[in-house]
């Protein structure tokens, strides 16, 4: 499977940790933890990309990202 990023957060408004992969529009998770909330999004990736392949869309690449500190 591809390696997409996985972006974590607590949501104050779910009172829940969101995970969202920027490259799947609309691909997320939450959970109580932040390893819960992990774990789920990459189920939901994996069913993302089950599902495009299924009805024959194209196949996002991951894109690289680098991070900057201050």
């Amino acid at each position: 499977m591809q390696r997409y990023q996985i972006l974590v957060a607590w949501s104050p408004e779910d009172e829940a940790f969101v995970a969202q992969v920027p490259d799947l529009p609309g691909c997320m998770a939450h959970g109580e933890s932040e390893t819960e909330a992990l774990k789920e999004a990459r189920e939901a990736i994996r069913l993302y990309l089950d599902v495009l392949a299924e009805s024959g869309g194209a196949i996002p690449e991951p894109r690289e990202y680098h991070l900057l500190t201050a």
